[in-house]
């Protein structure tokens, strides 16, 4: 049996998913637009592996705290559902195609659980192992803080939290034949190194320069196909 790891933002879709998420907050008035900039400065800082993600989140969804968790949940299930559509045909084939061959498969990304969900849903993953928020209160007054539960799932802390799931089902790395991790950003380097079969996926100037040097395949389209 295989492994195969998925990353979310720019390798499964081609583009940043909290970003499309904020883009329709900002339309329906949720969120001040100019907090569209800001964010924009946090991506520019997380391809060149400056940004802090625990900032960043709590940034983010501080800009939420006064809408209840429920009422969240049911706009994220009408932004899933607006972006459905656009996702390519390929990328449903490529997760498809592991899951037909018997692989036991993950989304793994370093965005919030939260947001990662809707793409959980949309590619019909069973597993997801995201960065976790921490929720306070329950019910109704249940709110979303922004703090990160746990170890951040970036970077090292993807190999760390993956190795946490794994345990939940009885295995570990080498209980699999071969392990496999799509990903197009140099941020996930612990990761693909880690793996028996590393795949860059259009990838960003820093891991494409390690892929060519390491022999690693490299797809070279936004609707991949599979190179494992």
């Amino acid at each position: 049996m295989k492994l195969a790891l998925f990353d979310l933002d720019h390798t499964l879709i081609p583009y940043d998913s909290g970003a499309s998420w904020l883009d329709f907050l900002i339309a329906r008035g949720a969120v001040p637009a100019l907090f569209a900039e800001r964010y924009l400065g946090f991506c520019h800082d997380y391809v060149a592996s400056k940004v802090d993600l625990r900032d960043l989140n709590r940034e983010y969804f501080a800009l939420l705290r006064g809408h209840p968790v429920s009422v969240l949940r049911g706009w994220r299930d009408e932004w899933r559902d607006g972006v459905r559509p656009a996702i390519a045909a390929e990328s449903h084939a490529l997760v498809q195609q592991h899951r037909q061959a018997g692989d036991l498969c993950c989304l793994v990304t370093a965005t919030s659980g939260f947001i990662a969900e809707a793409f959980r849903d949309i590619f019909g993953f069973e597993h997801l192992v995201a960065t976790e928020l921490v929720i306070a209160g329950t019910d109704d007054a249940a709110r979303i803080t922004g703090e990160v539960a746990g170890t951040l799932n970036y970077r090292d802390g993807k190999i760390v939290n993956v190795g946490a799931w794994l345990a939940k089902l009885g295995h570990d790395w080498s209980s699999f034949d071969a392990t496999v991790f799509y990903s197009d950003s140099a941020n996930d380097l612990p990761l693909l190194r880690h793996v028996t079969h590393p795949v860059a996926v259009m990838p960003d100037a820093r891991l494409r320069a390690v892929a060519l040097e390491q022999g690693w395949p490299i797809i070279e389209s936004d609707r991949p196909a599979s190179a494992a």
